[in-house]
């Protein structure tokens, strides 16, 4: 398994349009892929796993990808976090 920590700097934490980036980006790996924040997970494969969890600026998220393309997954995916979010 692979992870990632990262604090989110935009204002309006993730909203619908870095969340469907999110969404299609995951969508492409074979790996299980899920973002965390305060004890709970949502599946970064689904749109309203990643809304559902209300991150908003300067909160701290975990991302973790596991699978045959993990480390492909983990890298694309804190790529997008820090030029999106």
């Amino acid at each position: 398994m692979k992870e990632f920590k990262y604090v989110i700097q935009d204002d309006q934490g993730i909203h619908a349009r870095p969340a469907g980036i999110l969404v299609k980006a995951a969508g492409g790996f074979k790996s299980d892929i899920h973002i965390h924040k305060d004890g709970k997970q949502g599946d970064l494969k689904r749109i309203f796993g990643v809304m559902g969890l209300c991150i908003k600026k300067g909160d701290e998220i975990r991302v973790t990808a596991e699978g045959e393309d993990e480390v492909e997954a983990a890298e694309k995916m804190e790529k997008l976090f820090k030029e999106n979010l």
